[in-house]
């Protein structure tokens, strides 16, 4: 999210982080070290801000549908979010999050954090956007919510970019030729096989999902990619193998620019646990231009 708002023109004045790894990798690429946990910082450690960016887990909160508006939503990370807000009031807000987000315990999370935001003084806008639509070739869907500040001029009028309909193509991210290790060995390989064969036979969809750099986009990658990669597996002309970490990157629209100093393991879960760096890039910069009309 930095490198997207960096890219429309800001500038970032307070990070959090509390994976030592991923701290590591922020540090490589942006010179400083992200403060710590979040939930342990005052709020007066946060110098002010015209936009809060965060991302959260989407947890129930346990008084969800008590009205009890900025209460409802202490002990989760969002109530992080809110006293941060509530404090330093910034113009705007993102808050990212997965597609199922909006449904999470039968629509009480989403609510519960709409409420909040206005009972705030924000006006919300949400969106569901595709990484796909936006030049990736990553089918990976997010709730966007973005909050503007209700006294100022436009809060209503917010409105999400629209898809770029830039074709894409797997091949694209792709390396040419990459170590042997990351090719599937036949232990493993069989192993996805089997998996598929007995999903099949009880007649869900679960398994392996295999792609050619002529595919048009590859599946969801999510941190838990580096246990065995079989939610996006590349065919070769022997086993299938998993994509390396620049490839995982590039996926997410990273440039080639951007140091990967951990392991292979930290560096798949940190790029799937991160946004598509194009789709945040085109809501920053509509962003950007609310708050300097």
């Amino acid at each position: 999210m930095r490198l997207a708002f960096e890219y429309a023109g800001g500038k970032c004045v307070f990070s959090s982080e509390w994976d030592t790894f991923a701290a590591k990798t922020y540090r490589e690429n942006f010179g400083e070290l992200p403060s710590g946990d979040i939930t342990k910082i005052e709020t007066r450690q946060i110098p002010r801000h015209n936009i809060l960016v965060a991302g959260f887990p989407c947890q129930p909160f346990s008084n969800a549908g008590l009205k009890l508006g900025f209460e409802d939503t202490r002990g989760t990370l969002f109530f992080d979010i809110a006293r941060i807000i509530k404090a330093r009031k910034p113009e705007m807000a993102l808050l990212e999050n997965v597609k199922g987000f909006a449904i999470h315990d039968r629509g009480k999370t989403h609510a519960t954090v709409v409420r909040v935001l206005e009972d705030l003084g924000y006006t919300v806008h949400s969106a569901v956007l595709n990484a796909s639509d936006f030049g990736v070739p990553q089918n990976r869907e997010r709730i966007f919510m973005v909050a503007v500040r209700s006294d100022l001029a436009g809060h209503q009028s917010f409105k999400f970019p629209r898809p770029t309909n830039k074709k894409t193509r797997v091949g694209s991210i792709l390396d040419a030729e990459v170590d042997p290790k990351y090719i599937l060995s036949n232990k493993l390989w069989r192993g996805h096989q089997r998996r598929l064969r007995e999903h099949r036979a009880r007649g869900n969809g679960f398994g392996y999902s295999l792609f050619t750099p002529e595919s048009i986009r590859t599946s969801t990658i999510s941190a838990r990619y580096y246990k065995d990669g079989s939610e996006i597996l590349i065919e070769t002309s022997s086993n299938p193998r998993r994509l390396t970490p620049r490839e995982a990157a590039r996926l997410q629209g990273f440039p080639e620019s951007f140091r990967i100093p951990v392991s292979d393991t930290q560096a798949y879960k940190q790029f799937g646990n991160s946004v598509a760096v194009p789709v945040v890039r085109a809501i920053a910069k509509r962003m950007a231009a609310l708050i300097n009309q």
